[in-house]
């Protein structure tokens, strides 16, 4: 339950709603084959996926089986996952997979004179298009992903709490302004903002909003 200083009259959850309320991250369930937590992050970096793989060539014949050997990749490797500084993200590591992914795929198709370790490694010499910048199509998949989770978390929160992360995180209001609406301390916005955005970062693998 949202013990937040803002808290208001509970509203009714959906089952599924109360199943996402765990102290576990998505990461940690996944990791603990919790088919729900498996199908969100399916859900959730499924179109980043594709996208990094057609930024590496991958034909559109071959991008369903490149997804699914990603996921089964990630599924042996994700208890091997630890998010270790800022730069050390979730959505990072699962770029890599994908990348490795992608140039296991060119290697097998590499043509006679080009194959084995000496195409792996004229490839692995290539900059990675997927690590430079994030071109408009990508900052819109990544937009669709925070979008689609904090769809999944707003269900979690009393009308305030959300309110008060809304207007500070979202619409970039200050912090002062929304305490003085809601009647109530500096300290128990930017407390309300801090849940939703610790919940978000659980649901994502991230932080939110970088």
């Amino acid at each position: 339950m949202d013990s937040s200083p803002l808290k208001t009259q509970s509203r009714p959850r959906s089952a599924e709603a109360w199943s996402a309320l765990t102290s576990m991250t998505l990461i940690e369930r996944a990791r603990a084959r919790d088919d729900e937590a498996w199908r969100r992050l399916v859900e959730l970096y499924s179109p980043l996926i594709r996208h990094w793989c057609r930024r590496r060539g991958v034909r559109a014949e071959d991008l369903d089986d490149v997804v699914q050997d990603v996921f089964q990749a990630v599924s042996a490797s994700l208890p091997n996952f630890r998010r270790e500084g800022r730069d050390h993200s979730f959505r990072g590591w699962l770029r890599g997979v994908t990348r490795h992914k992608a140039l296991s795929l060119l290697r097998r198709e590499a043509p006679p004179g080009l194959g084995g370790t000496d195409f792996l490694d004229r490839s692995l010499n290539v900059p990675d298009p997927a690590a430079e910048a994030p071109d408009a199509e990508e900052k819109a998949l990544i937009g669709a992903l925070y979008q689609n989770a904090l769809n999944l978390v707003r269900v979690e929160f009393e009308d305030r709490t959300w309110e008060a992360f809304w207007r500070t995180a979202i619409e970039g209001r200050p912090t002062a302004d929304v305490a003085r609406e809601f009647g109530v301390s500096p300290a128990a916005v930017r407390q309300s903002r801090s849940r939703v955005l610790r919940r978000l970062k659980d649901l994502v693998g991230e932080p939110p909003l970088d």
